[in-house]
């Protein structure tokens, strides 16, 4: 199990934001609990230097294309990207240094999967490149996938016929619990487990970890086959639970 880094990136800035608030409809519904006054590169070669690699770059929105190139030249090859990606796209993404590209609402609309959409991706890059978001919302007792921002619920459930056949599409999951992204009151520990006993290929949880205590229930709860990213909770991101030089360590000592 590893730590994961992330740079998340809203109207061009590096932001942790409470990911359920994010809407196109309600703009002003928005909750920040971070905004940094230095660029994408900064968090990206810092990144680099500590030999964090497989962290994700997500853009949330439009106006983050500039921002996510600086991040991908300055560690090549060490970051995914996210947000926005489709065929037209993904080429264009791979070309700047990004290790691979993450999809979610291009392969999900209108509640439904669109296979042939999934196999245009893989045709196109590759499984070997292409990482699937399926990030989802508890709903009666089942975790759904969530696309648009996760704003819209699908009609597919994490279960472990969804992810075995997803998984021949691509080589990795990312998987944030959105009811609890950003918020760092705790994971979702079920959906943790789930994970670790259905997933047949490497994948990344996100989604409320407050402290290193969290990550070592993550660790715990997921067999230690489930790498987990943070962001809220870091004092690189202004937060108070997780000294990032700590998250650097438990890597070291995994």
């Amino acid at each position: 199990m590893k730590f994961r880094p992330c740079i998340d990136l809203h109207n061009g800035k590096v932001k942790q934001i409470i990911g359920s608030t994010l809407s196109d409809d309600h703009p002003d519904s928005l909750r920040t609990n971070f905004t940094s006054d230095l660029p994408s590169s900064h968090y990206a070669q810092m990144y680099k230097r500590d030999g964090l690699y497989g962290g994700h770059v997500i853009m949330l929105g439009p106006g983050n294309e500039d921002a996510a190139r600086e991040a991908f030249q300055a560690f090549p090859l060490g970051l995914q990207a996210g947000g926005g990606v489709t065929p037209e796209n993904a080429g264009y993404w791979l070309d700047q240094g990004a290790a691979a590209v993450i999809v979610t609402s291009y392969v999900f609309k209108d509640g439904m999967i669109h296979g042939e959409r999934l196999k245009e991706m893989f045709s196109l890059v590759g499984r070997e490149r292409l990482v699937l978001d399926l990030s989802c919302r508890k709903r009666d007792g089942d975790y759904y996938v969530v696309t648009d921002r996760w704003q819209n619920f699908t009609k597919t459930t994490i279960s472990p016929e969804t992810l075995e056949y997803f998984s021949q599409f691509c080589f990795e999951f990312l998987i944030h619990a959105a009811d609890v992204e950003g918020k760092c009151q705790g994971i979702a520990g079920d959906l943790i487990e789930n994970l670790a006993d259905w997933s047949p290929i490497p994948t990344t949880y996100a989604g409320g970890v407050r402290d290193l205590n969290d990550l070592l229930m993550i660790k715990d709860l997921g067999k230690d086959r489930i790498d987990a990213t943070v962001g809220s909770s870091l004092d690189i991101f202004g937060g108070s639970g997780m000294k990032y030089t700590d998250a650097v360590a438990f890597n070291n000592l995994a």
